[in-house]
C-alpha cells in the first residue's frame, strides 16, 4: 500500500512537471505570435505611409510637369496671334508705299534737277527733259523680259516669267538746257533687236522731249551675277561704272511709254508693282492662333483629353 501511494505522489509530481513546461511552452508561443502581429503591423502600417508619400510625391511631380507644358503651349497661340498682328501692320505700311509709288509715278513731271542731294531723294519721280541721244555709246542691261504693269499686278510674287527675253536699252542723252549728259533707260528690245542695226527707224539723232522717272543706283543682289563691263552685258544698275564707260552724269531716268520712239525700244519698263500677300500670312497666323488656342482651352481648361 505505501509502494502505491509512493508511485502514484511521484507520477503526479512528474505529470504536474510536465504541465507547468507545456504551459511555459504555450504562454511563449503566444508571446511570440504576439509580438510578430504587432511587427507585421508595424511592417504594414510603414508600407502605407512610403506608398502614400511615394503617390504624393508623383502627382506632385506630375502637376508640376502639366503646369509647364500648359504655360510652355500657351506659347503658340500667343506667338502665331503677334505674327498675325505684325503682318497687319506690314500690310498697311505696304499699300502705303504702294499708294505713295503710285503717287509718285502718276505726278505732273518737273525739270529735272542736277543737284545729286536733290536727286537721292526723288526717286521714282516724274522729270522732263529735251536733248540727243548717243546712239554710239549704248549699253544693254540684259536678260530683261518686258514690264507689263497689270500683268504684273496679278502674277506678283509667282515664281514663273513670261517666257520673253532681251534686254533694256541705256543710251547717253545729252540735255541741250541743262549742258549735261545723263542716262536713259530707253527700253525694252527682245534678243533679235538688240544689235542697233536691226532697228535703225528708231536710232534718231534729232532733239527729243522726253519725260521719265529717277531712278538710282542698284547693289548687286545675291545670286546676280557681276556685270561683264568689257562685253557689254550689265546685269544691274551700276551707275558708277556706267558714267565711266560713257562718260555722262551718274543721273538716270527710265524713260515712260509715252516717250517711246517708233522702231526703237519700247519705253515703260519700271517696275512699280510691288509683292502684297500680307493678307494670306495674316489668314495663316490669326488661323493658327485660333485653332490652337481652342486646343489649349480643351485640354488644360475642360480637362478633355486629345
Amino acid at each position: 500500500m505505501s509502494v502505491t501511494v509512493k508511485f502514484m505522489q511521484r507520477y503526479s509530481g512528474n505529470f504536474l512537471k510536465v504541465l507547468r513546461s507545456n504551459a511555459n511552452l504555450v504562454h511563449l508561443s503566444k508571446r511570440s505570435l504576439f509580438g510578430q502581429r504587432v511587427h507585421l503591423k508595424l511592417l504594414s502600417r510603414k508600407n502605407i505611409n512610403c506608398a502614400r508619400q511615394s503617390n504624393s510625391s508623383a502627382a506632385e511631380t506630375e502637376k508640376i510637369e502639366d503646369s509647364f507644358l500648359k504655360w510652355f503651349l500657351l506659347l503658340i497661340p500667343v506667338t502665331t496671334f503677334g505674327l498675325g498682328t505684325w503682318q497687319v501692320r506690314r500690310r498697311e505700311w505696304k499699300l502705303q508705299l504702294i499708294e505713295d509709288l503710285r503717287r509718285l509715278t502718276t505726278a505732273e513731271p518737273i525739270d529735272l534737277p542736277t543737284d545729286q542731294i536733290e536727286l537721292s531723294k526723288l526717286e521714282y519721280r516724274r522729270v522732263k527733259v529735251r536733248g540727243r541721244f548717243d546712239h554710239s555709246k549704248e549699253l544693254y542691261i540684259m536678260p530683261r523680259s518686258p514690264v507689263d504693269p497689270e500683268r504684273e499686278a496679278r502674277e506678283a510674287g509667282r515664281l514663273t516669267s513670261s517666257g520673253e527675253s532681251g534686254a533694256n536699252v541705256i543710251t547717253p542723252f545729252h540735255c541741250t538746257e541743262l549742258g549735261i549728259t545723263i542716262l536713259v533707260n530707253r527700253g525694252y528690245v527682245p534678243k533679235k533687236k538688240i544689235k542697233p542695226e536691226t532697228r535703225m527707224k528708231g536710232q534718231v539723232e534729232d532733239e527729243v522731249d522726253l519725260v521719265g522717272v529717277v531712278r538710282l543706283t542698284e547693289q548687286r543682289k545675291p545670286f546676280v551675277p557681276n556685270n561683264n563691263i568689257e562685253g557689254n552685258r550689265w546685269h544691274f544698275r551700276d551707275l558708277e561704272a556706267m558714267t565711266k564707260v560713257t562718260g555722262a552724269e551718274p543721273i538716270f531716268i527710265d524713260a515712260e511709254l509715252a516717250s517711246t520712239i517708233p522702231g526703237g525700244p519700247i519705253g515703260g519698263q519700271t517696275r512699280v508693282s510691288l509683292r502684297n500677300e500680307h493678307m494670306q500670312y495674316i489668314v495663316t497666323w490669326y488661323g493658327l492662333c485660333l485653332v490652337t488656342s481652342y486646343m489649349w482651352y480643351t485640354k488644360f481648361i475642360k480637362r478633355v483629353p486629345l
